[in-house]
């Protein structure tokens, strides 16, 4: 399963700028274990939008239950898991 995270800042936007670099070195981690694929901020900055790799439901909610945004009561989360049938190639 593929999944859908999106973010909600529940804080405002200078406090979750303070924890910034955290979650991007997390996203980076992320990224590299493969877990994520693909994030980015929303355009309106009100949270963010996290694309995962082919991992299950549990993997998905540990991920997402370790980025410093959700340890730190920043933001809230919601997923979307979908079959990812349709795929570009190489993916």
């Amino acid at each position: 399963m593929f999944h859908v995270l999106k973010l909600t800042y529940i804080q405002p936007l200078d406090t979750i700028e303070e924890s910034r670099a955290a979650h991007v070195a997390w996203l980076q981690e992320e990224i590299q274990a493969g877990r994520l694929i693909l994030g980015g901020r929303r355009a309106d900055q009100t949270g963010g939008v996290l694309i995962t790799g082919d991992i299950g439901d549990d993997e998905a909610e540990d991920v997402m239950a370790s980025d410093p945004y959700q340890q730190a009561d920043l933001v809230s989360y919601e997923r979307i898991a979908f079959n990812g049938a349709f795929r570009a190639p190489g993916l």
